[in-house]
């Protein structure tokens, strides 16, 4: 258990120094493919296209591509492979992802972490900027979860609960910078109150002290954190999502307490910039197709998950939207990420 400001990882200025480098290469790498003919956007795909996923398997992330790539590979008679790219806080996979050819073989899934990171390690060289929005998959809430010995039931109780007690609550940190921690940040904000966040080095390793109720609070995503909520064994007081999450619409949102309030986990399809309009277009708009499919809605709900879809423009928007948001957060709390 770390408290906050350590690294977990040991060794950030290195991951951020490489892709560093990576992103510099790709500047101009990506201009020998700006000549791409529209004749070999019509013929895309003809061999099999890599999804890098700069996560771990296992994660939200991993979820959405794998499901995404078997349901691509089926429309269009190609391999879509995933590669996750774990490391850095997502940096290692971010990086391979906008040196990448702009030539529609390498996509990448992104999710609301990435500009959470990016924004927490200020990284050089607006790596956003070398993205293109393909589509927004897929979403889920996070969900604000607390021990069942703490005598509140919902989110105004809870806060009122925080506010007598300023700095004696904890909650946990499964990342320092990370889109759970600039979440609960944000919330603190909205709320006026203050708890003490305690860094681990992932959600499961936090998830043992919250059992044991040695921490009181977390913000996280909904997946790890349901079986305990079914069992009793944690408590669910809001979801984060503007509206109530379809799932579960027994649970109220936080903008019923605090008006305005959103934080989402949400995933999506990005490409490095320059690939050919053309293959953008015709991605989202069988994806679009894709997700209306019922057999695609039931397949994501199993794991969580409501579909999405829209335009891509909406993608580069929401990166950008909320990288500053995350960056004014961090300046806010004074966040130190150790290097």
């Amino acid at each position: 258990m770390n408290r906050l400001g350590i690294d977990g990882e040991g060794n950030s200025m290195t991951v951020l120094a490489v892709f560093t480098l990576l992103l510099r290469c790709c500047l101009g790498g990506s201009m020998l493919f700006a000549g791409v003919s529209q004749c070999l956007a019509q013929n895309w795909p003809n061999k099999s296209v890599r999804i890098i996923v700069p996560m771990a398997a296992g994660g939200g992330s991993d979820t959405v591509a794998r499901l995404l790539s078997q349901k691509l590979g089926d429309h269009y008679g190609q391999q879509f492979v995933v590669d996750n790219r774990g490391g850095g806080g997502g940096l290692i996979g971010i990086g391979m992802g906008v040196k990448a050819p702009p030539d529609g073989y390498t996509l990448m899934l992104i999710s609301g972490s990435v500009p959470a990171t990016l924004a927490a390690h200020n990284v050089p060289n607006d790596p956003l900027g070398h993205l293109s929005g393909i589509i927004k998959v897929a979403y889920s809430p996070l969900v604000l979860v607390v021990h069942p010995a703490l005598p509140v039931k919902n989110t105004r109780e809870f806060i009122d609960f925080a506010r007598a007690r300023p700095g004696q609550l904890s909650f946990i940190v499964p990342g320092v910078g990370s889109l759970t921690h600039l979440a609960t940040e944000l919330f603190m904000r909205e709320s006026k109150i203050r708890m003490q966040p305690i860094a681990y080095k992932s959600t499961g390793l936090g998830m043992t002290e919250l059992l044991a109720g040695q921490t009181q609070f977390t913000m996280g995503g909904l997946q790890p954190f349901f079986s305990y909520i079914q069992s009793g064994r944690l408590r669910a007081l809001a979801m984060s999502t503007a509206k109530r999450w379809p799932l579960q619409p027994e649970v109220p949102t936080v903008s019923e307490t605090i008006p305005g309030f959103e934080a989402e986990s949400w995933f999506a399809l990005v490409t490095p910039k320059g690939t050919p309009a053309e293959m953008i277009v015709t991605l989202n708009k069988d994806i679009n197709q894709l997700l209306e499919q019922p057999e695609t809605i039931k397949s994501f709900r199993q794991q969580g998950l409501v579909v999405s879809g829209g335009k891509p423009e909406t993608v580069e928007q929401r990166m950008r939207q909320e990288n500053e948001r995350w960056i004014r957060i961090i300046k806010e709390a004074n966040i130190r990420i150790e290097e």
